[in-house]
């Protein structure tokens, strides 16, 4: 099987610093959440292709604030509800911290959405007054696919998108 073409560098660094300054100059001045998140989704996959499996956007629930709902998202079927503690977006929601995760099946409470997931990195996102608003979160079929280069390059986009 022929590997998938990036549309942006194959270096992961330069990669997300290309992608940083498309998602930042695309959402510039949109005030629709919605819209943020579908198009960074979108960006993201062109981006990276089928290294990223499942890409999307779980945000708090404002009727349920301890609840995570599926959003805009790019992949197979998602969990549609996550509650803060469960799973790697759960965990990630409660923790207010990037999570990255080699091996999902080795992660105690992980939910499978997909089997064919093995590995995952989620990223909280915060509106402009630090409130957790949503939690980017990202699978591979690879195991060990995310690393801190990704960690740093997903919170710098995350931030963009909510500027």
């Amino acid at each position: 099987m022929a590997e998938a073409q990036l549309a942006y560098s194959p270096d992961r660094a330069t990669a997300y610093s290309e992608l940083l300054a498309e998602v930042s100059a695309v959402v510039a001045g949109e005030t629709s959440r919605t819209a943020r998140y579908a198009t960074t989704v979108s960006l993201l996959k062109a981006a990276f292709g089928d290294r990223f499996f499942w890409c999307g956007f779980y945000e708090v629930d404002p009727l349920k604030p301890q609840e995570l709902v599926v959003g805009p998202y790019q992949g197979t079927l998602g969990c549609l509800r996550i509650p803060f503690g469960k799973g790697v977006c759960g965990a990630a929601a409660l923790s207010r911290e990037t999570i990255i995760v080699p091996d999902v099946h080795a992660f105690p409470g992980h939910i499978a959405c997909d089997s064919r997931s093995n590995s995952e990195i989620v990223v909280p996102v915060f509106d402009s007054s630090g409130a957790l608003v949503a939690v980017l979160d990202v699978d591979s079929t690879e195991f060990a696919a995310f690393d801190e280069r990704d960690a740093r390059g997903l919170e710098a986009v995350c931030r963009a998108m909510m500027a």
